[in-house]
């Protein structure tokens, strides 16, 4: 299906009526509000777009038939966003969209992409909670209503997967228990870059949604994953702030590691999250990513659902 330039935009402004995730308000991503398409900013990383503002980072590839995104920001900016990716990419629609995971500043171009007959990639998981009502999270405050059919997944994995767009392939694997239970990584081999979503940020300690499946030992399997796929050199598009490198997640992953372990000798003297907040465990860190309180609550809390009986 192919669709002129006005309806390509038409289209992405109608998501500001239509989408009925408005209402949920991102905890993390509160600065993040309406955008004009001049606040998004657009980095070249490796020959792929990296688009910088909508509420999340997202990444194009453009196709003779269209483009490829990886992530979508927030719905109240999606008019915003297509309109940087027509210009900059020089195509009339998106033809895949990739979520890696289904969190309201990931999924909002699901409603104008699917509307105009675009494919949109996800986890299963993913596509389940776009279409479940009244989902609590960790990380929002309200309720995440389920978007409409047309903006749900249409291509699903359990595992893994990969698709030919523009001539190569792009691959995309699941990340068990990370971020949410619905994480995907999406890997542009001929780029050598890999956009690893929630479970990793630059600028700021990423938080588990232990409410919906983020367990701290998904967390941390899942930085093992992508240091086994990155290069040293690989460039790491995370969910927020500037890009990491491979050698950076092997760095991350060490220091997850030495805390998933930290926090079964404090769950063994008794100690609840605002104990372990207390006892600053990442204190070393503080100074380049900031107060980890949020993170270790969310984080320690999550292994108490798994180990304690309820």
């Amino acid at each position: 299906m192919r669709i002129n330039r006005r309806s390509f935009l038409r289209a992405g402004a109608q998501v500001l009526a239509a989408s009925p995730l408005l209402g949920a308000v991102p905890v993390l991503a509160r600065e993040n509000g309406k955008v004009r398409a001049r606040d998004i900013t657009v980095q070249d990383v490796n020959g792929l777009a990296l688009f910088v503002g909508a509420g999340c980072n997202v990444v194009g590839l453009g196709g003779p038939e269209g483009a490829l995104l990886v992530d979508g920001g927030l719905a109240v900016n999606a008019p915003a966003l297509l309109k940087s990716v027509s210009a900059h990419l020089n195509t009339r629609r998106v033809q895949t969209l990739i979520n890696t995971h289904w969190h309201p500043e990931h999924v909002g171009c699901n409603d104008p992409v699917g509307r105009a007959g675009g494919t949109i990639v996800a986890h299963e998981v993913t596509r389940q909670f776009l279409g479940r009502r009244n989902v609590r999270s960790a990380l929002y405050d309200g309720l995440i209503q389920p978007l409409p059919e047309h903006a749900r997944p249409t291509q699903t994995t359990h595992n893994a997967g990969s698709l030919e767009f523009a001539g190569e392939t792009v691959e995309y694997r699941y990340l068990p228990a990370a971020h949410t239970n619905g994480d995907l990584f999406v890997h542009f081999p001929k780029h050598n870059v890999i956009v690893a979503g929630g479970p990793v940020s630059a600028v700021r300690w990423p938080v588990m949604d232990y409410l919906n499946g983020a367990f701290m030992h998904g967390f941390v399997r899942s930085y093992e994953i992508l240091a086994e796929v990155a290069k040293p050199d690989t460039v790491i598009v995370p969910a927020h702030g500037p890009t990491l490198t491979g050698a950076d997640i092997v760095r991350h992953k060490d220091m997850y590691w030495e805390l998933f372990r930290q926090f079964f000798v404090f769950f063994n003297k008794g100690f609840g999250p605002q104990d372990v907040i207390a006892a600053r465990p990442l204190q070393d860190y503080e100074a380049q990513f900031g107060d980890p309180a949020q993170f270790l609550e969310a984080a320690y809390r999550s292994v108490q659902l798994a180990t304690i009986p309820h």
